[in-house]
Order: structure tokens, then sequence, then C-alpha cells
């Protein structure tokens, strides 16, 4: 894994998110350079956090994202590392402690989203899937306790999806480790109380994939009840939510899909 070794601290700071002790509190992105992760470590920024941004292939990416928080007077380090390698989580988690000296909140984001082969059932697919979307997170959550808990106040959010619930039949594998996942958050809520909480955010339509045309686009949208696709900003501040208004709450899955889950 190759990381950025500098923390980039802004002269003026229009917000800060403290813990007792006046400092100031760390959030750790998975798969922070572009989409959603890249939407939430802006927001946790804005709210007051200084961010770790991880990243697996997307430099460019996670440089600009940097860039968008130091722009908003926080503090940044840019984290490499590919999550389908069993050392990642750790090395992950060394390169927060070796930059902050703390972590406060893990979002687990990166997420791996491929549809199943349609010639022939495919083991590998399934285990890349599952490592990804599930071991990685579940590891890292291992991993970051420590410190965590040391937070008093940390926390983890899950990047869930609401396919975990009505799974599709071309995406099982991906599916299947998001069900995976959400059941993670429940069982860790369970492990790591009082001193960890853990919840998960499961977003329904936030970004279309680029191979979805306009037909497909407006065939999913009218079934979502509020009649529009979502945004990454609607699940950014979800995130941001947990994590500075949500002290009492533990072992939720937050839907954000617009009333899709309920039709």
């Amino acid at each position: 894994m190759t990381k950025s070794t500098t923390v980039t601290m802004m002269p003026t700071v229009t917000m800060m998110t403290t813990d007792a002790n006046g400092d100031v509190r760390v959030a750790l992105v998975t798969g922070a350079a572009v989409r959603v992760g890249r939407a939430i470590a802006v927001e946790l920024a804005d709210a007051g956090y200084d961010v770790a941004i991880h990243y697996r292939h997307s430099k460019v990416q996670a440089d600009e994202t940097k860039a968008l928080v130091e722009s908003k007077g926080r503090g940044c380090v840019t984290l490499c590392g590919d999550l389908l390698d069993d050392k990642t989580p750790g090395m992950l988690i060394d390169g927060v402690r070796q930059a902050f000296g703390r972590l406060d909140v893990l979002v687990n984001n990166a997420s791996l989203f491929e549809p199943d082969p349609a010639d022939a059932f495919d083991q590998q697919h399934w285990q890349k899937m599952m490592q990804v979307n599930a071991i990685a997170p579940a590891c890292l959550i291992e991993t970051a306790a420590p410190m965590l808990e040391q937070s008093q106040s940390g926390q983890v959010v899950n990047l869930c999806d609401i396919s975990a619930e009505r799974p599709w039949s071309t995406y099982r594998a991906y599916c299947a480790s998001k069900a995976a996942l959400a059941n993670l958050t429940l069982s860790y809520a369970r492990r790591l109380a009082p001193g960890i909480r853990v919840n998960g955010v499961a977003p329904g339509i936030a970004i279309f994939p680029e191979d979805y045309d306009e037909a497909i686009r407006q065939r999913l949208i009218a079934k979502v009840p509020l009649g529009r696709e979502g945004t990454v900003d609607d699940i950014a501040r979800t995130v941001r939510f947990l994590a500075l208004h949500g002290s009492y709450i533990t072992g939720q899955i937050i839907r954000v899909d617009g009333g899709r889950s309920i039709v």
C-alpha cells in the first residue's frame, strides 16, 4: 500500500468536531475518491472532521477529494489499498493512526458492483464480491475497534443497499454480499456496545450505472414514491446525521431510497 503521509492543516477553520479535550475528531472513509464516498468525505469535513480518504486505483480523483476536504479547513490524508488483499484493512488503520493518532468514525463505503456472469456460475466472482463488500468491512471494524473504543464516541457506518432485502436476479452475488453486510451491522452493534455504535445506510437509486439508458432510468424512477432519483448528498447527509446526532442510535439501517422499499 502507498499513502500520502502529509496531513495538511489549514490556518482558518470554520467548524471543528472535537472531543471533551478539544481534540479534532477523525473519520476514515473507504472508497472515497469518487461518487458517494467523495460526498461523504466532504460532508464530514464540512461537519468538522479530519478525514482519511481510502482509494484503490483512482489516485487523481482521491487527490481531488483531498483538496475538497482541505478547502473546508480540515486535515486530510490519502491511503491506497486493494480490499481484495487481506493485509489492506490493517494497513489502512495503521495509516490513520500514523497520520492522526486517533479514529472516531469508520465509514465502510467501498463496494464492488458487478453483474453475475451470464453463462455459468463463477465461484471466484462470488468470493470477490464477498471479500470486498462484507469480509473487508468486518476486518476493518475488528482492526479499528480499539481506536474507536478510545474515542468514547466511536462509531461505524456501513453503506448497505436496499437490494439486500429486494435482490436483483442478475446481481445475486452483489446482493448477497450486501445482505451479509447488513447482518454484520446488526451483529457488530450488539458486540461492540456500549462503547461503539454501528449503523448502516441503505441507498436506493443514488447514481445510475453509466450503461443504464434513459428508458431504464425512467422506469426505475417511476417505482419510487417520491418520484425522483436520490443524490450522493442525500446519502452523505444521512451519514453526517449519524456522526453528529446519532448518539442514541445503534443497530439501525436507514433506508435512503425515496420510499422504494415500501412499494
